[in-house]
């Protein structure tokens, strides 16, 4: 393990926790790491207790948005120790984020040092129980202090640690979405590949129309024609039609790389099954649950897993999917992805990191 300089925090934040409730992102575990950016280089960075930050009303960030993050688990592993599930993409990620917004890249390998630091240091956060885990969020913004229209010249990394229950309230159970006919998330040429603070904020006021009708989600369409799927807000959307699994293509660049995508998709073709990365319309969606085709739609993300869609909504069209239940892709999907992360069923892939303590 690299030499990181750790200043332990004096008590703990764990008297504060609600073990039984734990919801999503709403605790937060005693230490972060903290690297900074300045005279053109990261520096080694080190660890100290979680805490607030000294800022400056001229922090650029708060004016221009130039913040990127990651997002992924650490999971109680029944060996004993602790797996984290393919952090080198997120690294890669981060670093591709931080090319669309002018970020200096960080050193993939001092990331992945980082991370496992700071989780064996915290290894008591991490939740015992099945369905929960510890999530990891890397964050990094510029930290000078101006205004004017410009990259800034120093940055700071945060690595910070939450025990996390499931994403949704419905956990496994399908939720309801609806297709957004009114407002867009992502154009050609923009940050829609980027997991940057200003993609998220473009979809707040489309989601909380959605959550105001009863949804728990939007499902974006193109900017352009309004006709093709992208993705869903918090996570990349799959069909199964006529025995084929379908998902939307990066080449557009309007939707993010997702580690999960990846990995279901990965497994999907292991397994013999008809994938295709394409353009797909809603209309073909539509149609094909006419046609008695749409088998299954689920989500795929760092904080759900697998989420199954069983109801969704297009302008004034309502269909329900596999009777509001979990198809049998999905339920498979997400019990060898969940298996994987555990240490239940052997990694074949080589996505697991694994940390002892």
């Amino acid at each position: 393990m690299p030499d990181i300089k750790i200043t332990k925090a004096q008590t703990t934040r764990m008297t504060g926790v609600d073990w039984s409730n734990l919801r999503f992102g709403v605790y937060f575990s005693d230490h972060m790491y903290i690297a900074r950016y300045k005279g053109g280089k990261w520096d080694d960075g080190e660890i100290m207790p979680y805490g607030p930050l000294p800022m400056e009303p001229g922090l650029c960030t708060l004016h221009y948005g130039q913040s990127i993050f990651e997002g992924l688990k650490a999971f109680k592993s029944v060996k004993g120790g602790a797996n984290i599930f393919r952090p080198e993409m997120n690294a890669k990620r981060l670093n591709h984020s931080g090319s669309r917004v002018c970020i200096p890249p960080f050193d993939v390998d001092k990331f992945l040092d980082a991370l496992k630091t700071l989780v064996i240091l915290d290894n008591k956060w991490i939740p015992q129980k099945r369905g929960e885990s510890l999530y990891i969020r890397p964050v990094v913004f510029g930290s000078s202090n101006f205004l004017g229209v410009h990259a800034a010249d120093e940055y700071l990394l945060i690595v910070m640690t939450s025990p996390v229950a499931s994403y949704y309230a419905e956990g496994l159970s399908p939720v309801k979405i609806m297709v957004s006919n009114e407002y867009v998330r992502a154009v050609r040429g923009g940050l829609g590949s980027a997991k940057t603070a200003a993609n998220y904020a473009a979809s707040l006021l489309g989601g909380m129309k959605a959550k105001e009708a009863g949804y728990a989600q939007v499902l974006w369409l193109d900017a352009v024609t309004r006709n093709f799927v992208d993705e869903v807000g918090a996570m990349n959307i799959v069909f199964v039609i006529d025995n084929e699994i379908i998902t939307p293509s990066l080449e557009a660049g309007t939707i993010l790389a997702g580690v999960t995508r990846d990995s279901v998709l990965t497994l999907a073709r292991q397994w013999g099954m008809k994938v295709s990365e394409r353009a797909i319309e809603i209309g073909e969606v539509m149609d094909a649950h006419k046609k008695g085709l749409l088998q299954e739609i689920f989500g795929t993300g760092t904080a759900a897993v697998i989420s199954p869609v069983g109801h969704l909504r297009h302008k004034d069209t309502v269909i329900e999917i596999n009777n509001m239940k979990i198809g049998p892709i999905a339920q498979k999907l997400y019990d060898t992805i969940t298996s994987i992360q555990y240490g239940e069923i052997p990694d074949e892939h080589g996505w697991i990191t694994h940390l002892d303590f």
